[in-house]
């Protein structure tokens, strides 16, 4: 269905508005523009330009239009590249990005303006991962935090600091001067009874972050956004140079685009490109997270034409409008009569422990008959905690079913490979014994004493050549979890400054350690005595280098390791090349006489603490993660946009699925533009939890064919489980009684 809209006020030639729900076809349909334009060059010289102040739609000569490319988030960005280069078979090249990523490479492209503009320092900017931004504003901080001056009752001071810094930032992707934070929360909290006084200092502590990160060159995601929309784009030779690189561009899933991104559409659509966006009104992921979906909607009064994709998919047209009627208008009461199709399946027990164990054997049990492949079934709770990811893969991998969590945001530090990293750490650097106990070398020990071993299989041919490597698989631990204790007991001597590990023998009944035990230790004792010796001769040139060697030794060599395990190895290296080097431009601007070991402390302290460090680089599974089953949370689900044929929606009854198993930034609603200068209320928040609902019930089902509400009468905690789904389970149960 397409429409004209009346041009009020200017209108972007070409520019198109798509709207559709999930899985309705919107991003194919951004892709066959992309081909559409790809194909258009115009020519007219380059040279000449219209009276509009820009050249023709595609410059004469380039063989392909410069377009770019935008997607909600990094994995979402790779599929809609992949997507294009397929259609186009990789011929036109096109900038691909996120909205975020696009504000930090221009800030960073043309800083020299902003140095200009700002007389800033002329020096590279680093930006900041968000665990070093708060140890840094932390550090500058501590005064007000010790005095009591940010602080509100029962919020942790890292928390506290974490909040005042997610305001910077809601500010700036919204954009909301920073000046107005102050009355913005003073306004919106004027019934909450909260003191003004924090408020106000609230906006000046934000403004001596501010200057103290610039001074140093140094960008966090708010001050990125900040300098971006109210330094860089209003700039008249930014702007010459954004109209010269881009003619058109390509925006996927709108919905969920912080509202300085409309700045950027408004403006290039102004000097003449194309434009194509894509809009589900039941997106939405990140509202309270920095998007603002309303405000992004207003893009379409831009555009020469509104596509409406009517289609509908998975379980949405069935039994969509029947579950908005029970779980969102039904106030806890449903009619009777209803009636569930065979789609829509439940399973209710008393404890959650029985609702993992039955919910696991149902997915065995369906995989085993062929009914489904593992990679076509996601469980998705509004909280997956780690006691239902642990249940599950533990009790999937009996039978041989992979599983694998969904960019799970968890602490490094819960990953046993990484603390024995940070273990090994401290004995090898002097001054760190403090950070050392009995239990953390036992520890390490067995994560660095298994080893594993190739299976080398014969063919039916018996030649040496047609050998091949079937699999690897564990041999029995060298040092396992009673060794280990019996070995840290006895030859494991702390020390404030320098502590060790003794030979074996210092253990007098070393013989019950066992051959192969004591062989791994022996290897590891003098693995960190080599460490050592090359720290103390400045061999070794940096814990970063340190990291690298012992995950080469003692966990990649010759042995595999599971998608997630990798995946946190990757995030400690990118986490700790990152943290020294922002601790090295510190120590250019700002010397200090702590040493190296004071820093390494930090550092494991920072992990150890639980703070969650930046995802890495998206990397795909392969192998048997690429073959698994999907744990989710909901917000993480949604935000992938993928699709399974079943589905689990675990923990049904939970009252969590208000929120949608997400955490909304403190003070977020304040900063959506429609509700800039309005106070915040009970009846806001409840109609947004009631939106909220319905836009991820509509969203979730658009992306299943078949599914389960798994449901537990009582939560982890022993509480009866009281949630909105709960008519929604009722009916399915009194339809499979029926039946």
């Amino acid at each position: 269905m397409v429409t004209n809209l009346d041009k009020l006020g200017t209108v972007a030639e070409d520019s198109i508005w798509i709207v559709g729900a999930a899985r309705s076809g919107k991003t194919a349909r951004l892709v066959e523009q992309f081909c559409i334009w790809s194909r258009t060059v115009k020519t007219e010289p380059a040279a000449r330009v219209s009276a509009r102040g820009h050249s023709g739609r595609w410059r004469a000569g380039q063989t392909a239009p410069a377009i770019l490319v935008l997607a909600a988030n990094g994995d979402n960005r790779l599929e809609l590249a992949d997507r294009i280069a397929v259609a186009t078979q990789g011929k036109y090249a096109f900038h691909s990005t996120t909205p975020f990523g696009f504000f930090e490479q221009e800030v960073l492209l043309f800083w020299p303006l902003l140095v200009e503009s700002l007389d800033l320092r002329a020096q590279f900017p680093r930006r900041l991962q968000p665990e070093t931004e708060l140890e840094l504003a932390t550090r500058l901080w501590r005064r007000e935090l010790d005095e009591g001056i940010l602080q509100q009752t029962g919020v942790s001071p890292n928390r506290m600091v974490r909040r005042t810094l997610d305001l910077l930032q809601l500010a700036a992707v919204s954009g909301t001067p920073r000046e107005e934070i102050k009355s913005i929360l003073e306004q919106g909290f004027a019934v909450s009874g909260s003191s003004n006084n924090l408020w106000a200092s609230t906006g000046e502590l934000l403004d001596r972050w501010r200057e103290w990160c610039l001074k140093r060159g140094f960008l966090t995601y708010g001050i990125v956004c900040e300098l971006y929309w109210r330094d860089l784009l209003p700039n008249p030779t930014y702007q010459q140079h954004l109209a010269s690189r881009y003619q058109a561009v390509i925006a996927d899933d709108v919905d969920d685009y912080p509202a300085i991104s409309r700045h950027l559409f408004d403006r290039m659509l102004a000097y003449g490109a194309a434009g194509a966006f894509s809009y589900n009104q039941d997106g939405g992921v990140r509202l309270g997270l920095g998007a603002d979906t309303e405000y992004l909607a207003g893009l379409a009064s831009r555009c020469t034409r509104v596509e409406i994709l009517e289609a509908r998919s998975g379980l949405a047209p069935e039994i969509g409008e029947l579950a908005l009627s029970l779980a969102v208008n039904s106030e806890g009461f449903y009619p009777l009569g209803l009636s569930l199709p065979g789609s829509v399946r439940s399973l209710e027990t008393t404890s959650r422990a029985q609702l993992l164990r039955e919910t696991a054997e149902i997915i065995v049990d369906a995989v085993k008959s062929k009914a489904v492949e593992p990679q076509e079934i996601a469980v998705i709770a509004p909280g997956m905690d780690a006691i239902a990811r642990y249940s599950l893969t533990e009790i999937l991998a009996r039978d041989g079913i992979a599983a694998v969590s969904l960019n799970d945001q968890r602490p490094l530090s819960t990953a046993p490979e990484i603390r024995a990293l940070l273990t090994l750490l401290a004995l090898v650097y002097p001054g760190l014994g403090r950070l050392v106990d009995r239990d953390a070398v036992a520890e390490m020990l067995v994560i660095l004493g298994s080893q594993k071993q190739r299976e080398v299989v014969e063919t039916e041919d018996s030649h040496p050549q047609n050998f091949h490597l079937k699999s690897q698989i564990p041999n029995p631990q060298s040092i396992d979890p009673v060794r280990a204790g019996l070995i840290a007991d006895h030859c494991f001597c702390p020390d404030l400054d320098r502590p060790q590990l003794l030979a074996i023998t210092a253990f007098p009944r070393w013989d019950r350690v066992g051959h192969r035990a004591s062989e791994a230790y022996e290897q590891i004792v003098e693995w960190i005595e080599l460490q050592r010796s090359q720290q103390q001769e400045r061999l070794l040139p940096s814990p970063i280098a340190l990291l690298d060697r012992a995950i080469q030794k003692f966990l990649m060599n010759d042995r595999y390791l599971a998608y997630d395990r990798l995946a946190a190895l990757r995030e400690l290296m990118e986490t700790a090349a990152h943290y020294w080097e922002i601790h090295g431009r510190m120590q250019r601007v700002e010397p200090t006489n702590g040493g190296e070991s004071e820093t390494i402390a930090r550092f494991i302290q920072l992990l150890r603490q639980g703070t969650v460090t930046a995802n890495p680089f998206p990397v795909r599974p392969q192998g048997p993660a690429a073959r698994a089953v999907t744990l989710a949370n909901i917000f993480q689900y949604r935000s992938s946009r993928r699709a399974h044929k079943w589905h689990f929606w675990l923990d049904a009854g939970s009252p969590l699925w208000l929120s949608g198993g997400a955490a909304t930034l403190f003070g977020a609603p304040l900063f959506v533009r429609s509700q800039l200068g309005h106070p915040w209320q009970t009846e806001d928040e409840e109609t947004a939890d009631q939106q909220r609902l319905r836009r991820i019930l509509v969203d979730l089902l658009s992306r299943c064919s078949l599914l389960y509400l798994c449901h537990s009468e009582l939560a982890v905690n022993g509480q009866e489980q009281t949630g909105p789904l709960l008519p929604l389970i009722n009916s399915s149960v009194s339809c499979q009684q029926s039946v």
